[in-house]
């Protein structure tokens, strides 16, 4: 009877294994920082216990993972990627994404936040100004209210964005052409503005939001052009941020999810897509700034508040013609690195 015993166990051991062994493995690539960790603290293991998958988490930016998948060209190694808008409309051109599965939590998602079919905007963040109220109050200085604002003499060395290699870079760049009478079409005006104006009160040009807000947290700025997510994020910290929704309008920033081709977990990545997109998900995505996508997500109080939501608030978003500005970025960028940050 012992032996039979022992042999059951040695049996349930291997069977055991041999499930574990069999369980399918998502990687999932998206931004880092505290979106990482509502990632892999809330978000994934719904999805892991719901599907009975594992899912690995890769942190990276989204020109980091742009470049992964162009890397990757062939034998790609994730399964989905979460991405800001312009570097997904990349990847679909290249043929990255794969054509969603029909879905009906789809419907409920606002058209400012579909992809053609191949991708889906997971959480919706304004582009617009953050400045320390507390050093503001301190120095007697009014809040700012329009992009050109920030051209103000006073602001010498206390100010920072995104270079053109981000997308806060780009929307400065957009918004300053359109203020200044161009638009994506007719970009000149965008760097006549800041390259004579705004670029003596650029302490320094950062990609890194952790970069930024430390300037914030030295005191070495006081103002700058970041998105509502992050300076949320910071603001929950006690920091004294605030954020301006400037009054000739913030950028619509898209984050979006797709699921990579030439997958081996087809299914589960698409049900994933799905997944970030549900009114639960979305409830905990706004909780790092994060404007729902989802129509029939409902937020209350601060949350609401703090992060871009509701349909009549969307529509006052700026929208970037990302078309015209992927084909011209190259040419943007080689000029900016000769007439900008020199």
């Amino acid at each position: 009877m012992k032996r039979l015993q022992a042999s059951l166990f040695v049996l349930a051991l291997y069977a055991a294994g041999h499930a574990a062994a069999q369980q399918p493995t998502l990687y999932v690539a998206g931004p880092g920082g505290s979106a990482q960790k509502l990632f892999q603290e809330r978000i994934i293991p719904a999805f892991e216990v719901s599907r009975k998958v594992k899912v690995t988490y890769i942190p990276g930016n989204s020109t980091d993972v742009l470049a992964k998948l162009q890397a990757q060209r062939g034998r790609q190694e994730m399964h989905v990627v979460i991405v800001d808008d312009g570097p997904m409309y990349q990847a679909i051109q290249y043929g990255y994404c794969e054509t969603l599965s029909k879905a009906p939590v789809y419907s409920d998602v606002y058209e400012a936040a579909r992809f053609g079919g191949k991708a889906i905007g997971v959480g919706l963040v304004a582009t617009g100004i953050a400045y320390n109220k507390a050093a503001f109050d301190k120095k007697g200085w009014a809040a700012p209210q329009s992009w050109n604002d920030l051209t103000d003499p006073k602001y010498k060395q206390r100010f920072t964005t995104s270079s053109l290699s981000g997308t806060y870079g780009v929307h400065t760049l957009l918004m300053f052409a359109r203020v200044n009478g161009g638009s994506e079409k007719n970009i000149d005006p965008g760097f006549d503005a800041i390259g004579k104006k705004l670029v003596p009160n650029v302490l320094s040009w950062s990609s890194s939001p952790a970069a930024l807000a430390e300037m914030f947290h030295n005191r070495d700025v006081d103002v700058a052009i970041w998105g509502s997510s992050r300076a949320y994020a910071l603001k929950k910290t006690g920091f004294p941020l605030e954020f301006v929704y400037p009054k000739e309008g913030a950028v619509a920033l898209v984050t979006a999810a797709c699921p990579v081709v030439q997958n081996n977990a087809m299914e589960h990545s698409q049900a994933f897509v799905q997944h970030l997109v549900s009114p639960q998900v979305q409830q905990w995505l706004a909780t790092e700034g994060w404007g729902p996508t989802n129509s029939k997500t409902k937020l209350e109080g601060e949350l609401a508040r703090n992060v871009p939501y509701g349909p009549d608030f969307i529509k006052k978003l700026v929208r970037v013609d990302w078309d015209v500005v992927n084909q011209k970025r190259a040419e943007w960028t080689n000029r900016w690195n000769r007439t900008i940050e020199r």
